[in-house]
């Protein structure tokens, strides 16, 4: 009754003081953009709608999601498939499975990235809607409820005419604001621990971002390491015109090459560039470590496995990149990239 009152400006209404109405805007302000922080990072680590759904229910249901391949390892998984199909001992095979076991290690990456933010990120912005939150709105409303109380006490005490009732509208007045008064100040120190709730959203955020840097990192070196391994392919490809006239009606094929930032490892530091110069600009031989498997695409190449060691010299007109190996009676062109000199 009050409370219609006072909508159509028949009664008294007692205001909250500035403090706290800021207070409570920024309470429901940071609310608000929780949930869509929330909402958007859910999306970012499950795209698939459907799925979203499905995993909502299964955690309300208080049961275990079923474990379920992610989309690189299910790619990768393909391609090692198909790889095996083609054959691993030819060239686009192997290339295939290579591909297919980096795609699954990404994919390993993304699933401790995604269980990481799941924890340090997306559950204690939960915890603050479902907990703190309702907590504060519980209070809050409980805060209405005793203004309103309040507000009826003041309109009582302004019609009371006899004494008696007027003593007695005087102490429910009394009563009623030492009641607003004190749920007031519950209020307010709730309203207040949002600024610790800023705090500890802002720990939160930080790890979020270190795990996505982990992750992105750790994509990014399989994807260095992949590159390496494959680093040969354009050259074998576009030597090879039989092959290439099938997929591009003779044109060789390229794979790009990523600009490597200043501030990362290089994936050709310390290799011993000074090394191969000396040896090219000689005739002697070396010894060098093979760093990844190299399948030879013809018979003027020598297959190589990582971590066994070869004799290496450099042969004149012989192209930059490339030195002659041998390993016992056999003997091929090998890519220096595959390679690091011993002393």
């Amino acid at each position: 009754f009050i409370f219609t009152e006072e909508k159509l400006g028949q009664a008294e209404k007692t205001e909250l003081d500035a403090h706290l109405e800021n207070l409570l805007c920024r309470a429901e302000s940071t609310k608000q953009n929780t949930e869509r922080i929330l909402k958007q990072t859910e999306v970012l680590l499950q795209p698939n709608p459907n799925v979203r759904i499905e995993e909502f229910l299964y955690e309300k249901l208080e049961k275990k999601v079923p474990s379920r391949m992610n989309n690189h390892e299910t790619l990768g998984q393909s391609m090692i498939e198909s790889g095996n199909e083609f054959g691993p001992g030819t060239a686009y095979g192997n290339a295939l499975i290579k591909c297919g076991e980096t795609e699954k290690q990404i994919g390993g990456a993304e699933r401790e990235f995604i269980q990481s933010a799941a924890v340090n990120f997306l559950t204690p912005f939960r915890n603050f809607l479902e907990g703190d939150y309702k907590t504060i709105l519980k209070e809050r409303k409980l805060l209405q409820v005793k203004r309103l109380d309040l507000d009826a006490a003041k309109t009582r005490l302004k019609k009371a005419r006899v004494g008696d009732a007027r003593a007695v509208a005087e102490q429910d007045l009394r009563m009623s604001q030492s009641e607003f008064d004190r749920q007031a100040e519950i209020t307010r120190l709730l309203l207040e621990g949002v600024s610790s709730t800023h705090a500890h959203h802002l720990r939160c955020l930080n790890d979020f971002v270190e795990a996505q840097t982990i992750y992105y990192a750790q994509s990014y070196q399989y994807m260095v390491d992949l590159q390496k391994q494959l680093g040969s392919f354009p050259s074998t490809f576009s030597s090879n015109n039989n092959q290439s006239a099938g997929c591009s009606g003779g044109a060789s094929i390229s794979v790009p090459t990523i600009a490597v930032s200043a501030s990362l490892p290089s994936p050709s530091a310390g290799r011993g560039s000074t090394g191969f110069s000396e040896l090219r600009s000689s005739s002697g031989s070396r010894k060098a470590r093979v760093l990844y498997d190299y399948d030879a695409a013809g018979s003027s190449e020598l297959s190589l496995l990582a971590d066994e060691v070869i004799m290496v010299s450099s042969v004149p007109g012989m192209d930059s990149d490339w030195l002659m190996g041998e390993r016992g009676s056999q003997k091929g062109k090998v890519p220096i990239t595959y390679l690091e000199l011993l002393n």
